[in-house]
């Protein structure tokens, strides 16, 4: 089994973790090889000279979130409390040969200085001798001087060889020592090697690797964390320490709500376990519930009166953040009469609510069609709080127009643009869908010319001027609009204004256009409403044997170069045990405004491509942050040349397919431009690959410069060069009237700012390459 290719790097580190197990007559039979090392080993086991051993500079791990750092704090404390089994290790001066002591030691000194590769040929050349005892005590001093992805290389090569026979005190003492550097995938890896021999791994396993994964910033990591906390309480009939508990807990309320939802179940189950072992439930529990109950599609409210019940048994007081929940609540179920009473008790805690609160307290007066009650809320609120927020303004002018109010909604809209405020494209739709379904249609093209000059134009938007243009029987300007649409990076076109161009099509006779939008709607597997494929059956009978006909997806040149700029940017693919079919997954920073443009531009693109779970059912403007494709063959290639072996690699190929629109959507996935107009490529991958891309871009006439991060490369194209680069790149940036091309490398972001310093710790000016 071959080992990926990565470099050793500590990037935490734990005081008080000595191993237990003795360690003094190591020292001193180390202390004492010194000299004879030298008499017995000139060249020792292999005949390639010794490669350097290589510096890396500290990598910073990327900071938990503050709701979460107290919670993961203590846990940590916890999990030092926790001991497994004690490792048996033989004393290295108690084995007879002294060659034998000499060879285990010089591994112990050498075998830290490799990588991956270089390690497996140095043990390889060793296996005609080398036993599990002398492997075990290679692992253990790795754990002692902390190497300890060194000791998980030695593990894993040890598993392959006839002699193996599992060690359970020493999978533990990896797993844990691996957890607690936060390696959560390699912990991960010997947690299941310790199930598939049918053993219950301890609970300081458990109890460290779940804590491993909350602390890491990767997608799908608290899934992870929340499966072995299950699995520790009902496979290991371990009791969790109530640090994990509430790390757990303050983990899954740290999301947004309306990604935080899915997991009440979990939440539930803490809290149930909580208070069935008679652990101390904390206040910040029960609000946490109560949130999460809160966004729920269905909301229980037996189980939230029971949950506020029990809080007041337990002695603690609703705060704010619960009273705002309840008033979600009475907003989406429309209980004015519980929205006020929790109002006053709002009005308790502070004299001027939160703007929020005022926001609920409109929702619940309009879906007891109350709208003026609602807008005497809404200046309630401009009078206390001094000003209007953007959920303010986008709530009460839906509520007017929902009420066609459309004189108050016009008038509240101007103070909405005179505020500076933005977005406003949301309530420009609102009011776009109360002319049309007014018949309003002048106040529509008015209205519409406003927005497209004050806010981004996006798909909604010029759907409903679609719709308009096809209701009044001007096919061929929405013709134009619709190609207009298709063809606009950002905007692009969806299921509802396909099948709004081919009713229109249908309605005029053009029956040739018709199966031309019937055909690129197969292509992107967009819906056909009912009645439109009723008339389409006939047409297409009359000419074609198979009205529907199956399309094979290929991919084309521009997503193929799409694919490739992506993905060198740091696109991830997943690939099966066979590698025959392979998943892209896209992800995106959802604060990132840069990242909004490019990820509704590629969502677009690869829309066929995409797993049926990632496409909105109700047609929405809403992309996710994180998507991917069907599995499929079709990936292949870019599988093996980019992530061979489960690694991001860089192909041997690679300045062969570096055209500028490649170079475009890497710059615009994996870079950033500093303050003075440099620009900065990170890159994952092999030195040899990184010197390809260099001598490309010099024969591109552009210098540049490379400095390694930990695992990171980070390419720099300094002064003028990075000029030339813009210019490069420029018809292929993505832009609109709101976000220009700067936007997408100017470090202006959460996430772009942590790679930013990252960039600008990195002296390119050095003559030193590393």
């Amino acid at each position: 089994m071959p080992f990926p290719q990565t470099l050793t790097l500590t990037i935490f580190s734990t005081p008080n973790l000595t191993p237990h197990f003795t360690t003094s007559s190591m020292r001193s039979s180390l202390r004492s090889l010194t000299f004879s090392l030298s008499h017995h080993l000139t060249r020792p086991f292999l005949s390639s000279p010794r490669l350097p051993q290589l510096r890396l500079p500290q990598l910073r791990r990327l900071a938990v979130t503050a709701p979460e750092q107290e919670a993961l704090r203590s846990a940590e404390l916890e999990s030092r409390k926790l001991r497994g089994p004690e490792v048996e290790v033989g004393e290295l001066s108690a084995v007879p040969e002294e060659w034998r002591r000499a060879r285990v030691a010089w591994l112990c000194k050498e075998l830290p200085a490799h990588k991956a590769g270089m390690l497996v040929k140095i043990l390889n050349a060793q296996r005609k001798w080398l036993t599990q005892e002398d492997a075990t005590y290679i692992i253990v001093h790795c754990l002692r001087i902390r190497e300890n992805e060194t000791g998980f290389k030695v593990y894993k090569w040890m598993m392959q060889r006839h002699w193996y026979r599992f060690d359970f005190a020493l999978a533990t003492k990896l797993a844990d020592y691996l957890g607690k550097e936060r390696k959560f995938s390699k912990c991960r890896d010997v947690f299941d090697d310790i199930i598939n021999q049918g053993r219950v791994p301890s609970e300081s396993t458990f109890h460290i690797l779940v804590v491993a994964y909350l602390s890491a910033p990767v997608q799908g990591c608290l899934d992870e964390a929340c499966g072995i906390y299950n699995r520790m309480i009902q496979l290991g009939g371990y009791q969790p320490r109530l640090s994990l508990h509430n790390s757990l807990f303050k983990a899954i309320v740290s999301n947004p709500g309306i990604l935080s939802k899915h997991y009440l179940k979990q939440a539930e189950y803490i809290y149930h376990h909580m208070v069935t072992t008679r652990l101390d439930v904390q206040k910040d529990i029960y609000a946490g519930l109560i949130w999460l109950h809160s966004y729920q599609d269905s909301i229980d409210k037996e189980r939230i009166a029971e949950l506020r019940e029990a809080m007041q048994c337990a002695g603690y007081e609703e705060d704010i953040e619960v009273l705002l929940s309840i008033l979600r609540i009475c907003a989406r179920e429309g209980e004015v009469e519980e929205a006020e009473k929790t109002w006053v008790k709002l009005l308790k805690f502070e004299s001027d609510p939160p703007a929020l609160a005022f926001v609920y307290k409109m929702e619940a007066y309009s879906k007891v069609g109350m709208p003026m009650k609602s807008l005497e809320i809404f200046r309630e609120m401009q009078s206390k709080l001094g000003k209007a927020d953007v959920a303010a303004y986008n709530q009460i002018i839906e509520i007017l127009c929902k009420a066609q109010e459309s004189e108050l909604a016009e008038s509240i809209m101007a103070d909405f643009v005179k505020s500076g405020l933005k977005p406003l494209t949301s309530s420009y739709v609102q009011l776009l869908n109360m002319y049309y379904n007014s018949e309003l249609y002048d106040k529509l093209e008015e209205t519409l010319s406003q927005c497209l000059e004050k806010c981004r134009p996006n798909c909604t938007i010029y759907t409903i001027y679609l719709e308009y243009l096809v209701k009044i029987g001007n096919i061929d300007k929405a013709e134009n609009i619709f190609y207009r649409m298709n063809n606009d990076a950002f905007v692009g076109v969806n299921a509802r204004s396909c099948n709004t161009i081919l009713s229109g099509y249908l309605s005029s006779g053009n029956h040739l256009k018709a199966e031309k939008i019937y055909d690129f709607m197969c292509l992107k597997k967009y819906e056909i409403e009912s009645p439109l494929m009723e008339k389409l059956d006939y047409i297409l009978s009359l000419k074609r044997k198979v009205v529907k006909r199956p399309i094979n997806l290929k991919l084309s040149k521009e997503q193929r170069e799409i694919l490739i700029g992506l993905l060198l940017g740091g696109l991830r693919i997943d690939s099966d045990d066979r590698r025959r079919n392979h998943i892209i997954r896209f992800d995106f920073d959802g604060n990132s405004n840069s990242q909004y443009v490019l990820k509704s531009h590629i969502y677009r693109q690869f829309y066929e491509w995409l797993h049926p779970s990632c496409k909105p059912s109700d047609d929405s403007e809403n992309v996710p942050d994180k998507f991917c494709t069907i599995a499929s063959s079709h990936f292949g290639f870019y599988a093996d040349q980019f992530w061979a072996k489960g690694e991001p690699t860089i192909p041997k190929l690679i300045h062969r397919w570096m055209s500028p629109c490649v170079l475009a959507y890497w710059y615009m996935y994996g870079g950033l431009r500093n303050s003075s107009g440099d620009i900065f490529l990170k890159i994952k991958g092999s030195q040899e690959g990184v010197e390809n891309i260099v001598k490309k871009f010099k024969a591109m006439s552009m210098d540049c410069k490379v400095k390694r991060k930990g695992r990171v490369f980070w390419i720099g194209i300094l002064g003028s060069n990075s000029t030339w680069f813009r210019k490069l790149v420029e018809p292929y940036m993505i832009e609109d009237r709101d976000f220009s091309e700067a936007d997408f490398s100017e470090a202006g972001d959460e996430t772009e700012k942590h790679d930013s310093m990252a960039a600008e710790e990195i002296n390119f000016n050095s003559d030193s390459g590393e």
